[in-house]
């Protein structure tokens, strides 16, 4: 299963890097907004949180370990927070900036600018389904390395279980 370890590995480096844009992007928007109500900012707020989390949670299981793929539900649960923050950015452009997915007039140029949220919206979307691979990849590979052996002859063969993470040895 060495191939389930190499992509684990790139995407939790994909999950790394488009939570740090989603971050850095974010973050100067927020800081340019000083002053500004924390209501009218609860969407960008909770996007950066949703992106703290990630780059956090995405450095620890970054390590390739067996123990990286069991993670699988709180995977599909930042999966989950990256749909909404996603969600909530592209209710919030409501148009304004005319279709979200409509790249012609991207410019690096400006700051705080239709250009720069269309980028958070679209690196968070990124974000959301290669969260939501990773606990898919995690879910198979987790049963796969779970499941009973038998043997259908009449000798009483062992069966194998693999010891649940969460259960101790007393």
């Amino acid at each position: 299963m060495a191939l389930a370890e190499i992509l684990s590995i790139i995407l939790r480096l994909a999950e790394l890097a488009f939570a740090a844009v989603v971050a850095g992007l974010n973050g100067d928007f927020l800081h340019a907004s000083r002053g500004a109500s924390s209501w009218d900012l609860a969407r960008h707020i909770y996007t950066e949180v949703v992106a703290g989390l990630s780059i956090l949670f995405a450095i620890v299981w970054l390590f390739p370990f067996s123990g990286s793929f069991i993670h699988y539900p709180a995977d599909f649960f930042l999966s989950i927070l990256w749909f909404i923050a996603f969600g909530l950015l592209v209710d919030w452009l409501n148009g304004s900036c005319g279709y979200i997915f409509d790249w012609g007039e991207f410019s690096f140029r400006d700051t705080a600018s239709c250009s720069q949220f269309k980028a958070v919206v679209a690196f968070a979307f990124l974000s959301a389904i290669c969260w939501l691979v990773s606990a898919i990849l995690g879910l198979y590979w987790t049963r796969r390395h779970t499941r009973t052996h038998h043997t259908t002859t009449t000798t009483a063969a062992p069966t194998y279980h693999r010891r649940r993470w969460y259960r101790s040895r007393v």
